[in-house]
C-alpha cells in the first residue's frame, strides 16, 4: 500500500468541474476545502482553484499514482505548453509526497517523478490545505508543514489564499 498527498489546481475552463472529476477518479480519504489562489510563476493568467488531498491504495506504487494523475489531467483536456512551465492549465495534479505501508516516506530522484515534490515547501497553496486536513503533516526532508508555513515569505503567501469551502457537500475530511 502507498499513501500519497496530491495537490490539484485549475485555472482554465470550469475549474470546479475539473477538480470534482479528478477527486471522484482518485477516491481520496481526505479532501481539503477549495482555495482560490494567485498563479505561481507566470502572473499573467487567471486565479487558480486549489485543493490538497490524501489517498491510499493497497495496489498502487508511486508510478501508478503518477499515471493516475496524468490520466486525470488528460481527461480534463490538459495540454502541456513546453514554453510555459508554470502557465495556465485546465487541471494540474502533483504528487507532493508518498509513503509506504509503514508510513515511511518514499524518495525518488527519477526525473519523471521526484519525491518529495522539490518545490512543495515553497508553495502555500499546497501547504495550507494539507495542514487543514492533516494537522501533524510533515514534508519529508523539509519538516513539519506548520513550521514551513511560519517562514516569512510563506506566511505572507498564506494570507493571500481565499478559502472557498468544500468542493461539494459530499467531500471527505
Amino acid at each position: 500500500m502507498t499513501s500519497v498527498v496530491l495537490s490539484l489546481g485549475a485555472n482554465l475552463g470550469d475549474r470546479r468541474a475539473a477538480l470534482t472529476a479528478a477527486v471522484e477518479a482518485i477516491k481520496p480519504d481526505k479532501v481539503s476545502d477549495v482555495y482560490e489562489t494567485e498563479p505561481w510563476g507566470d502572473d499573467d493568467q487567471p486565479t487558480y482553484l486549489n485543493l490538497t488531498l490524501i489517498a491510499h491504495d493497497d495496489n498502487k506504487s508511486p508510478a501508478d499514482w503518477l499515471a493516475t494523475a496524468a490520466a486525470c489531467e488528460a481527461t480534463a483536456g490538459r495540454v502541456r505548453d513546453p514554453n510555459r512551465r508554470w502557465g495556465p492549465r485546465v487541471l494540474d495534479v502533483d504528487i507532493i509526497a508518498a509513503f509506504d505501508t509503514a508510513g515511511e516516506p518514499i524518495n525518488s530522484d527519477d526525473p519523471t517523478l521526484i519525491l518529495p515534490h522539490p518545490r512543495a515547501h515553497l508553495r502555500a497553496f499546497v501547504l495550507v490545505p494539507w495542514l487543514a486536513i492533516q494537522p501533524d503533516a510533515a514534508l519529508p526532508g523539509r519538516g513539519r508543514v506548520r513550521d514551513l508555513l511560519r517562514d516569512t515569505g510563506l506566511a505572507a503567501d498564506a494570507r493571500t489564499l481565499r478559502r472557498l469551502g468544500p468542493l461539494k457537500s459530499t467531500d471527505h475530511g
